[in-house]
Parts: C-alpha cells; sequence; structure tokens
C-alpha cells in the first residue's frame, strides 16, 4: 500500500506526525509534502524537524511540481491533508495546483483516489463551508479533527489515536488504535 500524506500550516501536526508513523509500523509506503508553515507548525508543535521524518517517509519539496506524486502514473492508494488549514483546502476546491501538495490532491481527485482532508480549524466561515462542499461533492472526505469521548480519554495520546484511527478506517486500514463503541479493547 502506497499512502501521500500531507501536512500544512493548521495547528494539530501532532494528528498528521502520529499517522506517518502509525502507517511506517503497518508497512505502508508513505510520500510526504508540507507546506512551509506546515513545517514551522510541526516544529513548533511536536519538536519535530521535517526531515526527521525520513526515516518514515519519502520526502517531497512543496515546490518540487517534478516529484512522483505530482502524476496520475504514480499510483497511490490514497493521500491524507492532516492538519488541513483553510488555506490549502482553498486552494484544492478551487483547482489551484501550483504547489505539490495542492498539484497531489488534485491527482489523486481526478485518478478517483480517496482524498481524506482533515481540517483543524474552529469555527468555520460560509466560505470555508463551501469550500469543504465543494470537495465533498468532489468524493472527497471531510474528516474534521474532532476526537470523540466517549471511551473517556485520560491522556492526549488518546484523542489523537482516535482521530488516526478514523483516518486509517477510511483508508480500509485495520488498527487498533482505539476502542470502539460497543467493544471492549
Amino acid at each position: 500500500m502506497r499512502i501521500v500524506v500531507g501536512i500544512t500550516g493548521a495547528s494539530g501536526s501532532l494528528y498528521g506526525y502520529t499517522l506517518i508513523r502509525t502507517l511506517h509500523q503497518l508497512g505502508v509506503e508513505i510520500h510526504l509534502v508540507a507546506t512551509e508553515m506546515g513545517e514551522k507548525v510541526m516544529q513548533f508543535e511536536c519538536g519535530v524537524n521535517i526531515k526527521e521524518l525520513k526515516q518514515y517517509a519519502t520526502v517531497h519539496r512543496n515546490d518540487n511540481l517534478f516529484a512522483s506524486v505530482a502524476s496520475g502514473s504514480f499510483k497511490t492508494d490514497g493521500m491524507v491533508i492532516v492538519p488541513c488549514s483553510m488555506n490549502s483546502l482553498g486552494a484544492i476546491a478551487n483547482g489551484v495546483g501550483d504547489t505539490l501538495l495542492s498539484r497531489a490532491a488534485s491527482v489523486v481527485m481526478k485518478e478517483k483516489r480517496n482524498l481524506i482532508i482533515v481540517p483543524r480549524e474552529a469555527p468555520f466561515h460560509l466560505i470555508h463551508l463551501k469550500n469543504m462542499t465543494t470537495l465533498a461533492e468532489s468524493g472527497v472526505t471531510i474528516l474534521p479533527a474532532s476526537p470523540g469521548f466517549y471511551h473517556r480519554p485520560t491522556e492526549i495520546w488518546e484523542l489523537v489515536n482516535f482521530m488516526v484511527a478514523r483516518i486509517l478506517d477510511e483508508l480500509g486500514i485495520e488498527n487498533d488504535l482505539m476502542e470502539r463503541w460497543g467493544e471492549k479493547k
């Protein structure tokens, strides 16, 4: 399995970092694209430099439109943008492909592959909602970073794992990162 992961400048880079590490542990080939602000937020929130993620993923520069993930002939099983800023979401919704992140997302959409966008913003204004609607109508999964609390989390990692588990579920990847409703872990 081959997944593209995008990380943008929205808060919540711990979700992206955890997803990458989990996919790696599951033996998934990962291709990572981070925006400049995504790199800065990852460093600020997690203390992780994007270059450190080379141990888990093939890291592509966001300005490299010659990268493999910019082409539909490079087969992937989908793409997850986590966290996704409203800036990146708007560019993707409006067909702007001037960065590798937005180009790769456009490729995934045109090839009818699974694109999952995890916005981490609150509140949404009307333009955010319209952009999300445009993407949803195009077959994109909008999965807001809204962890559940029915499993009674006591640690932040339990909230992060809840969201990563939901992302993996959308990708069709079996996991046991969270206690599911009606089941004991």
